[in-house]
């Protein structure tokens, strides 16, 4: 009795102390975001809050963004992150209302018998639940955490989002203007071409060879502004704008870095850092005592203590009390305990096929950030500065009257080809960078980037 007494004191102390935190839990998703990212973010719960964030975010995009203030704007502007936050507000409650007692019930009755007129008043205290309170607030907090980790790993997420999608939008952009000038280049040659065949110096068949690379310049053009309209719409979704007027973007994509860093032990340091993995291991232990609290709950699920009051105008007051609980006579809780269980083995093998995955992503994404690297690089070192060095000895040639000019505009559309596929393999290694990131805090969104096709080179004959 004397334990049960103190388990009822401890229960009432404990359920005493339940009551929302003011940030609803939200200082340690600032804490990691800064640590991680570098970046701050802001549950705009109120006016102040709101304005401070559109101040912020108006002074962001009052210039042409880089990537990282692209970020800083999704994380400040994004309703769905807004709405995201809020899942912390749920869980705290929950949390809170594991912590707080159960409210007693009263019953008053009144009966009569003759002259007789009795009144009988009871307390009722859900008496399982008080001694449970403890392992249930228990559980209720490791969600908690569950949930809070799930936030901040949402914030990461949004902000390898608006990363991809910068760069693949300013990639866009760029690649777009390249394709006007092979459009430029397609439709001075075609001119030409239908001039010459006028004059009879040409066959139909140059002739057709010009009008068919015109044509198919132009429907790679099409394709090219349809890229950049659908990648920089993206972009203003996930920066959560009303529409494009007040979003500037760079003229071309960032410079190469000069090298990669090194990066030893990624696989290790990815196994430390998932934060995929922590909300797993954050389940596993709340499962773990959820299966406990079944196991000791499993014959008696339900225990009620009355307090009984009788006063009679004819006997005497009667005081007692009454404890009432179910009788496993047919449900012995096995299948009960069996569910627990299944949930916890379950959530454990999962946790192992996560830690196998996190080990998979993060090298196939360092292996892809190289390859990029090298790819790009090559691009930038090789492949461009020899297209434009045929294209200075073209124009030498073309000034001394050895090739003609239909040979100088198809140097030109190849030229253009080249660079547009150097601007290609550049935005790969920043989506590549990114994605390498990425799969160090979570599992990375692999998603395809907007197709960008160079301009035709054209088919020899000229």
């Amino acid at each position: 009795m004397r334990g049960l007494t103190l388990a009822l004191i401890s229960t009432a102390l404990l359920g005493g102390c339940a009551s929302l935190s003011p940030d609803g839990g939200f200082d340690p998703v600032q804490t990691a975001t800064r640590s991680h990212l570098q970046q701050d973010v802001v549950w705009t719960r109120d006016d102040a809050s709101r304005d401070q964030a559109r101040s912020r975010v108006d002074a962001l995009l009052a210039q042409p963004l880089s990537a990282e203030q692209a970020v800083q704007v999704a994380l400040l502007n994004n309703p769905a992150l807004q709405a995201t936050f809020y899942k912390l507000g749920i869980a705290e409650a929950d949390w809170v209302q594991a912590r707080s007692l159960p409210n007693p019930a009263i019953s008053i009755g009144r009966l009569t018998r003759g002259s007789e007129v009795e009144w009988d008043a009871s307390l009722h205290l859900v008496l399982l639940r008080m001694l449970t309170l403890p392992m249930r607030a228990n559980i209720e907090q490791r969600l908690f955490e569950k949930t809070r980790t799930e936030v901040i790993l949402d914030v990461i997420r949004l902000a390898a989002e608006t990363r991809k999608a910068y760069f693949t939008a300013v990639a866009a952009e760029q690649t777009l203007r390249y394709m006007q000038q092979a459009m430029d280049a397609a439709g001075a040659s075609a001119e030409l071409g239908q001039r010459m065949a006028e004059a009879g110096n040409w066959s139909k068949l140059k002739q057709s060879r010009e009008q068919a690379f015109f044509a198919r310049t132009r429907v790679t053009l099409s394709r090219a502004q349809m890229a950049q309209m659908q990648t920089r719409e993206r972009l203003i979704r996930l920066l959560g704008l009303k529409d494009g007027a007040s979003l500037a973007l760079p003229q071309r994509l960032p410079d190469l870095p000069s090298e990669l860093p090194a990066l030893p032990d990624i696989e290790r340091q990815a196994l430390d850092q998932r934060l995929d993995l922590q909300m797993q291991r954050q389940a596993a232990a709340a499962l773990a005592a959820n299966l406990g609290l079944t196991r000791r709950t499993r014959l008696i699920n339900v225990l009620e203590l009355g307090l009984i009051y009788s006063d009679s105008n004819e006997e005497p007051t009667q005081r007692g009390y009454e404890l009432s609980f179910e009788l496993p006579l047919f449900d012995w809780g096995q299948a009960r305990v069996a569910r627990a269980e299944s949930l916890y083995m379950q959530t454990l093998q999962r946790t192992a096929a996560l830690a196998i995955e996190a080990r998979s992503d993060v090298r196939e994404s360092y292996a892809a950030y190289r390859s990029q690297y090298a790819i790009a690089k090559h691009y930038r070192d090789e492949v461009v500065p020899l297209q434009k060095q045929i294209s200075e000895e073209n124009l030498l040639r073309y000034n001394g009257m050895l090739i003609g000019v239909f040979e100088l505009l198809a140097d030109a559309q190849t030229q253009v080809a080249s660079v547009n596929e150097a601007i290609v393999a550049q935005r790969d290694f920043w989506l590549a960078q990114s994605d390498m990131q990425m799969s160090l805090l979570g599992a990375p969104i692999k998603t395809p980037a907007t197709a960008i096709s160079a301009s035709p080179v054209p088919a020899g004959g000229h």
